[in-house]
């Protein structure tokens, strides 16, 4: 079923005009209209703030839309409330706007009018926007499917999203669009060298499953993408509490932001060699569980011993990055909801980024600010590396100290990245704990604005 996202770039002569005000130009602007639309706006408590008012026509139909936007409200979230308060029905924007802006605003709209009701039948009818002009409606269409298909991915619970689910997902998509596919999966990854993908989901119903998705262009830079693929993390013998439980269907967070990403690039077009890996496991509980203190050889070679069964996506990334690194991208990112830590440091809204090169981080920053799409760098810090260097091994996945653990965790992957400059890891939380206009309750595709500005600006131009 196609994705429907209420934006269209089709005119409507019976469309509804919305009129975007100011808060600071509402007064002015008041007055400048008929008596009976402000004695209207009078009788409705119209706030100048952040009201939205349906102005009668003399047919008793809607005549005008009247809205207020804040003064600092972003182009993006201006008008992703009125797709829940309006009727259904079709509107454009009334005034003109510089393409930058439109695109925000449709976007906005778009992905306000999501709706997951796989499992229960509560689809309400959605108001449609006419596409502002100047709006480039090809990347409104990329950027609000691909989120719309991360936010499915993510809200399917594990009982229908499993390791065979999601890698199955990702083959679908890869092959409708052209590229090429190289799926391991169970024992064959201990073939291929990859110990501890296997690791990780050996002890589950459904096996591991390693997706290698490509898409040739030859002479264009190559970018790689990595996401972290845990369908259902329930802690391994380090059996997570039940309140800690409660939402790892959504582990697999990182691995539906970078199809989303990859959708968006390869939908819009961008000149790019693209390679997606998603290592996707279930980390569950049996006789053959790795344990604490087991030590496994990864893909690069070096030992890794399992500090904490609890701290499983480093384990799964760490063979996929190694990998991703020996063809020197000319950039690799990585995804994952890898760390409580970034949460405790920066809230569940802001995802955490690593990266050793500073220029990369002020062009990602740049992108995160002028996307709406906030990020925010913390320190590859090498003054902890000591605490990964366990005696027994080389490497552990669970440092003694619970201290700076978003850190030390990026420092553990940085180990497998030595031959590509340009990684970002991206450590973040594919999920909105409560709804507000266009970021609805339950799984969201964070960071993809952000890095798909990133990529077209800087590696394709």
């Amino acid at each position: 079923m196609p994705i429907q996202i209420h934006v269209t770039d089709k005119s409507r002569p019976s469309s509804t005009p919305i009129v975007l005000v100011a808060t600071k130009e509402y007064k002015v602007w008041l007055k400048r209209q008929p008596k009976f639309d402000q004695t209207w706006l009078e009788a409705n408590h119209f706030s100048a703030e952040s009201g939205v008012c349906l102005l009668p026509s003399q047919a008793g139909g809607i005549a005008r839309v009247v809205c207020a936007v804040a003064d600092d409200a972003p182009a993006l979230w201006a008008i992703a409330h009125l797709p829940g308060q309006l009727p259904e029905g079709f509107y454009h924007l009334e005034s003109s706007r510089s393409a930058g802006e439109a695109t925000q605003m449709a976007l906005g709209w778009a992905l306000a009018c999501y709706q997951f009701t796989r499992y229960k039948k509560n689809r309400r009818n959605l108001p449609n926007l006419i596409a502002p002009k100047g709006c480039d409606m090809n990347y409104v269409r990329a950027l609000a499917s691909g989120t719309y298909w991360a936010r499915d991915l993510i809200n399917t619970p594990a009982n229908d999203m499993n390791p065979h689910t999601l890698a199955e997902e990702a083959v679908r998509w890869a092959q409708s669009a052209g590229g090429k596919v190289l799926l391991i999966k169970d024992q064959a990854l201990l073939k291929a060298n990859y110990p501890l993908i296997y690791t990780v989901g050996k002890a589950a119903s459904v096996p591991p499953h390693l997706v290698d998705i490509r898409f040739p262009h030859k002479g264009a830079p190559k970018v790689t993408l990595v996401g972290k693929g845990v369908c259902f993390d329930s802690g391994g013998l380090d059996i997570k509490p039940s309140s800690n439980m409660k939402m790892m269907k959504k582990d697999m967070g990182g691995a539906a932001c970078v199809l989303a990403l990859a959708k968006a690039i390869i939908d819009t077009g961008l000149e790019v060699q693209l390679r997606v890996l998603l290592p996707i496991v279930e980390n569950a509980v049996s006789g053959n569980a790795m344990r604490p203190m087991d030590i496994v050889k990864s893909r690069k070679g070096i030992t890794v011993e399992i500090g904490n069964t609890d701290a499983e996506g480093r384990l799964i990334l760490c063979d996929a990055l190694f990998e991703a690194d020996e063809e020197r991208p000319d950039l690799l990112i990585d995804c994952a909801t890898l760390t409580g830590a970034a949460r405790v440091a920066l809230g569940t809204d802001i995802p955490a980024f690593f990266t050793p090169d500073d220029k990369l981080a002020a062009q990602l920053d740049g992108q995160s600010r002028q996307n709406t799409d906030p990020l925010w760098r913390l320190p590859l810090w090498a003054g902890y590396k000591g605490q990964i260097m366990p005696a027994a091994a080389d490497l552990t996945n669970d440092p003694d100290s619970g201290f700076g653990g978003a850190i030390t965790a990026a420092l553990y992957l940085k180990e497998f990245v030595a031959k590509t400059s340009s990684w970002i890891h991206i450590d973040m939380m594919a999920w909105n704990l409560s709804s507000r206009p266009g970021r609805p309750q339950g799984g969201e595709a964070m960071a993809i604005r952000a890095l798909y500005g990133l990529i077209k600006e800087h590696y394709v131009g």
